[in-house]
C-alpha cells in the first residue's frame, strides 16, 4: 500500500465560498484502489503556495503519489501545471498524454487539458482537472499503470516490467 495526498487548488474553495467535491472524490477513489491517503489540503491558485504544498508532500512527508485537482484550465489564474513543473525533477509526459487521450473519447474538450505529471525525489505528482467528473475520469484512466510506476520508483533496482 502506497501513501497518497490530494491537494485541491481553488481560490473559492480556499476561501470557503465553494464546496470541494473533486478532492474528497479523489480520496475515495484512492482508498478503493488501496492507497493510504495520509494528507489533504486546499490552497488558492497561488504559485508559491502550490509549490510549497508539493514540496512538503514530496520532501518532508515522503508521500508516494501526490494528486492535485484544479488550476489546469485556460483561466489566467490556472497556474497549477506551471507551479508543478517548477518543482518536478523528472517529467513523466506519458501520464497526462494517456489522460488526455481518454478524455478525448468522452469529449472533444479533453484536448484543452494542461495537466502535467512528474517525479520529485520518490513522489509521483499528477495534476488533474478541477471538476469532480473530469478528475475522476483522468485518474481512473491511469491509476493501474501509475501503481506499477510507483513499484518501479520504490524498487531498489528496477521493477520487473516484463510481467
Amino acid at each position: 500500500m502506497y501513501t497518497a495526498a490530494v491537494i485541491t487548488i481553488s481560490d473559492k474553495g480556499y476561501r470557503g465560498e465553494r464546496e470541494d467535491t473533486s478532492g474528497p472524490n479523489l480520496v475515495q477513489i484512492l482508498k478503493e484502489k488501496e492507497f493510504d491517503v495520509t494528507y489533504t489540503a486546499i490552497v488558492p491558485d497561488d504559485r508559491e503556495m502550490i509549490k510549497a504544498e508539493l514540496i512538503k508532500c514530496a520532501d518532508e512527508l515522503g508521500i508516494a503519489l501526490v494528486l492535485t485537482t484544479g488550476g489546469t484550465g485556460f483561466s489566467p489564474r490556472d497556474i497549477t501545471p506551471e507551479a508543478a513543473m517548477e518543482i518536478i525533477e523528472r517529467p513523466t509526459p506519458g501520464i497526462p498524454e494517456a489522460m488526455r487521450a481518454e478524455s478525448m473519447r468522452i469529449t472533444p474538450k479533453g484536448c484543452l487539458s494542461r495537466s502535467v505529471a512528474g517525479i520529485r525525489k520518490r513522489s509521483l505528482i499528477i495534476t488533474l482537472p478541477g471538476s469532480k467528473k473530469a478528475s475522476a475520469e483522468n485518474i481512473l484512466a491511469v491509476i493501474d499503470p501509475v501503481a506499477h510506476g510507483l513499484e518501479m520508483l520504490y524498487s531498489e533496482g528496477s521493477a520487473d516490467c516484463a510481467k
